[in-house]
């Protein structure tokens, strides 16, 4: 069965049920009908006290194209604690539909290993995503009425930082113009699209502590400079307000259920590549709160969602991994390895043992799982656990996606134990080095690079942020996910390299500076072939094609 019959042929409990099971009480709901919800800030202050319980991060090697299964070992891994009695409840991203209509068709989860109502999640939810989007557009259209209605602020329409933005992947709109035809129109300046997934209010709702601290951060968005090359905020055009009245109701995080009706917070989308790649704080420690594991995800590889989600999320929210599960899987090292006869090489696990050192740089506990395909050899899997054995690695292998917890359950009960273990979690880099010295040290430590090249508009970009007083951030790299490396073509363990950052902008109000490498996109392009052309719906209404 696909994925979407799999989710149809479920039967879901209520989520009143889904909600008591994680101790949540039913009027700190707020139903989207009988198997979503809201949760609002009554749990929050009901929690404040309760010791949070252990947290674990699943990320991956470098994927291929169709991705590796990441959502998928975390959701049957989370199964698999609940199963054994762990208490366990976990965190995950909200499905763009830029990915769902793109190249994946859904963000879910799969086979036995998904969390329900599918189809929901990937498609409206419960209008986060709608909302941000709403939100963001709302700053650009205030800042062009501004400079429409005499512009007192004198913002300069060639230095305006904020794109508009739009849940799809659309390259039509990566460059634009505003303000054509009449004088009523506006005034005619260049502006862009980025993916909502993409966008400084993206980030900030997944960084946001609260309701107040959402406000204020928005407030802080540098939106502009003026025509003395003053910054413009987001405060300056009085927009933080009516903002954060259109965020109010998305800075919850959903209730939702797992296959085997563990509890799944699903809250926030930051995509990986183009942004930190992570759920929201929110989420994550009300997950630590309700149970005594938390089974979260980073998207992408450990050399984007992990170092991310270490070096800002686990800084901002004073949070600490007790284990980090990397998957992996055969597809992905045979296309690391660039075989011709098909073959793992040692170029192949060299992009594994580059993962998972990377992780064990952190001073974290680290196990490697595989994701288990049908017709996966026996001997090639042995390969990969001695390869790990030699790494000082723990390793299993998971079959998530065929027989759901039942799968994974060696994996848990690895996780459970390497909890148990202490650790020396330290984030990377210290955030008072300078912005050069910050990205050199993710480029060289993480990616391998020999060292970075910037160009000049990249150079002009550093010294700005550096004179608003704001180098002291951590930074947000936006690269390719199919090599460490800049350049997606070098696959395995790249060597002799440079990375080269084209340019940097500050995201004052999410607290971290971007830093776009290579030919990376904040607003991607559909492939040849979109998931969209085999999505569809039936006589019925029932909807077809999601996987």
């Amino acid at each position: 069965m696909t994925d979407l019959e799999i989710a149809k042929n479920a039967k879901l409990k209520p989520i009143t049920e889904i909600a008591e099971k994680a101790g949540i009480k039913e009027e700190e709901l707020e139903l989207y009908g009988k198997f979503k919800a809201k949760i609002n800030d009554e749990t929050f202050k009901r929690l404040e006290n309760k010791k949070s319980g252990k947290l674990i991060l699943v990320t991956a090697t470098n994927p291929t194209p169709a991705g590796e299964g990441k959502t998928t070992i975390t959701i049957g891994l989370g199964q698999a604690m609940d199963k054994l009695g762990k208490n366990t409840v976990i965190a995950l991203r909200e499905p763009s539909l830029g990915p769902v209509f793109g190249i994946k068709g859904g963000a879910a989860g799969g086979g036995y290993s998904q969390v329900l109502p599918m189809e929901d999640i990937n498609l409206h939810f419960t209008g986060d995503m709608h909302a941000i989007t709403s939100a963001n557009n709302l700053l650009c259209a205030l800042l062009d009425n501004h400079i429409h209605q005499g512009n007192s602020l004198k913002i300069d329409p060639k230095n305006v930082l904020v794109k508009r933005c739009l849940d799809m992947n659309d390259r039509a709109l990566r460059n634009i113009l505003v303000g054509l035809g009449a004088k009523i129109n506006g005034v005619i300046r260049e502006d862009g699209f980025v993916i909502t997934v993409a966008t400084e209010v993206m980030a900030i709702l997944c960084l946001a502590k609260d309701l107040n601290d959402l406000k204020k951060r928005l407030g802080e968005i540098l939106v502009a400079y003026s025509f003395e090359g003053k910054p413009i905020y987001a405060k300056d055009l009085k927009a933080e307000g009516a903002m954060t009245v259109l965020l109010k109701e998305a800075i919850k995080p959903n209730l939702v259920q797992a296959l085997e009706g563990t509890p799944v917070l699903i809250h926030g989308g930051p995509f990986a590549n183009i942004a930190h790649g992570c759920n929201s704080i929110r989420a994550t420690k009300l997950a630590l709160k309700l149970g005594d594991y938390c089974v979260t995800e980073a998207g992408f590889g450990a050399d984007l969602g992990a170092e991310k989600f270490l070096d800002i999320k686990c800084r901002v929210a004073g949070l600490k991994p007790d284990c980090i599960v990397i998957v992996s899987t055969l597809r992905s090292l045979r296309y690391n390895s660039q075989s011709e006869a098909g073959e793992i090489t040692e170029q192949g696990l060299a992009n594994l043992g580059a993962h998972i050192e990377n992780m064990q740089k952190y001073g974290t506990n680290v196990v490697v799982t595989l994701n288990h395909f049908e017709g996966d050899k026996p001997e090639e899997i042995e390969k990969v656990r001695e390869f790990c054995g030699k790494k000082g690695c723990d390793f299993t292998v998971s079959k998530a996606f065929a027989m759901g917890s039942d799968g994974t359950t060696e994996l848990a009960e690895k996780v459970c134990e390497i909890c148990e273990n202490p650790n020396n979690f330290k984030p990377i880099y210290d955030l008072d080095l300078p912005i050069k010295e910050k990205i050199s040290k993710i480029a060289t430590e993480i990616y391998r690079a020999n060292g970075v090249r910037y160009t000049p508009e990249a150079e002009k970009a550093i010294k700005e942020i550096e004179n608003l007083g704001r180098g002291n951030l951590p930074v947000c790299i936006a690269k390719t996910q199919y090599s460490l490396s800049d350049d997606m073509t070098k696959l395995g363990c790249p060597k002799d390299f440079e990375i080269t950052v084209r340019d940097v902008s500050l995201s004052n109000g999410a607290g971290f500076i971007v830093v776009l490498t290579g030919n990376i996109m904040r607003m991607p392009g559909l492939p040849k072939v979109p998931a969209a052309n085999n999505i569809d719906i039936d006589e019925n209404g029932e909807t077809m094609g999601i996987f």
